[in-house]
């Protein structure tokens, strides 16, 4: 017999440990929930209407960039477009949004890595974000390529790599599970050779040690689903407020709903209750 789950509060982005399968945590204000736990459950989620940046804590219509309100967008470095394009990084220039965050947070050790999400990609993390970067974007399997000195750097490295291969993941397919089988470490050797000569630049101008290829062994991961849509139809709280369903999975920032598909982390800071009935 199940246990029931009534909590109130802010979504935040779902915490997640690599395992076999990945285990997931519910953040709902200070409350959190075992997910795993609720797969086959009927869960229900109510939107409240109020949405708190989750920097600053004030009220705001609207989310920008995934739970701010907009003078934060505006100031945070965080936030800046940079970080999105991290090859448009303007530290060296002096004109940070806040520099002291741009150190502790792209002027360290950054790993280039290719992953099959929902097919090949490349895509780039803190070294302290691996693995939890590749379960966010809910891939099946992961691999670091390069290790580089700075989140700028890593960025000019994923530009010379995307002329090769997709740097976005196609969520539709990767929630349908439809995930076609690659041989990481093949690939990472091929796409060594294609960006050789884009390496060899880069170096000679960031010097020899800022960039560099690695070895290391890829991480299969595998996620608690039950059940996979044939067809994703997606919830939206802005648009209906009340949102149920029985859990039948969950994979990257999603809960895999028999009534549709919820990305949690579109949802972070909007105050919401969340239930689940016991059996």
């Amino acid at each position: 017999m199940s246990n029931a789950v009534d909590v109130t509060g802010r979504f935040r982005k779902m915490p997640a440990e690599a395992g076999n399968p990945v285990t997931y945590t519910l953040a709902v204000g200070d409350d959190r929930v075992d997910l795993n736990d609720l797969l086959g459950q009927l869960v229900q989620i109510d939107f409240d209407g109020v949405i708190r940046c989750i920097h600053c804590d004030r009220v705001t219509k609207k989310s920008f960039n995934q739970g701010f309100c907009y003078p934060c967008f505006r100031k945070l470095a965080a936030c800046d477009s940079c970080i999105m394009s991290p090859e448009k990084c303007h530290f060296h220039l002096g004109t940070c949004r806040e520099p002291e965050w741009g150190e502790t947070h792209c002027m360290v050790e950054h790993v280039v890595y290719l992953a099959n999400s929902s097919g090949l990609k490349v895509g780039i993390t803190r070294a302290t974000q691996v693995p939890t970067r590749w379960i966010d974007q809910g891939a099946v399997a992961a691999i670091p390529m390069l290790r580089v000195a700075s989140r700028y750097l890593a960025g000019l490295v994923e530009v010379a790599c995307k002329s090769h291969v997709a740097d976005r993941t196609n969520w539709r397919a990767m929630l349908k599970g439809d995930v076609p089988e690659l041989d990481l470490a093949q690939e990472r050797q091929r796409m060594l050779g294609l960006i050789e000569d884009d390496l060899a630049a880069l170096r000679e101008v960031h010097g020899e040690d800022s960039i560099r290829a690695v070895d290391e062994s890829g991480l299969d991961l595998s996620y608690p689903v039950e059940v996979w849509p044939e067809k994703v139809k997606t919830h939206n709280l802005d648009k209906t407020s009340h949102v149920e369903g029985v859990l039948e999975g969950i994979k990257g920032q999603y809960l895999i709903l028999d009534t549709g598909v919820i990305n949690i982390r579109k949802f972070t800071g909007y105050e919401v209750r969340f239930r689940v009935q016991a059996e």
